[in-house]
């Protein structure tokens, strides 16, 4: 997988407790969290689940639109997840970035 600043959503399952970061490096990241190598709200609420992805094409781009979706109402996110992953499955399965 490319390096690509993006946007993602991490959850704890279905409409549970959601985590929103940007990286450059997915893929780096995916895994980390999956090996629970930061300390922090995701680790504490297993928040593991990668559920959405949004690529950018410059860095500066991704942060402003991570600022814009922390702003958002809760539901307002349940909402975007579920546009495109109705059923919150993890997206790292599909991109080939878990077994």
């Amino acid at each position: 997988m490319a390096k690509e600043p993006c946007v993602y959503i991490l959850a704890s399952g279905r409409r549970g407790y959601i985590y929103i970061d940007v990286t450059s490096n997915l893929a780096q990241r995916y895994w980390q969290h999956q090996e629970g190598a930061f300390e922090g709200f995701a680790k504490r609420r297993k928040c593991n689940r990668l559920v959405r992805i949004e690529t950018f094409g410059s860095m500066d781009e991704a942060i402003s639109r991570e600022k814009q979706l922390k702003n958002w109402h809760r539901d307002w996110k349940f909402n975007l997840i579920e546009e495109s992953n109705p059923d919150w499955i993890d997206l790292g399965f599909e991109l080939g970035l878990r077994e």
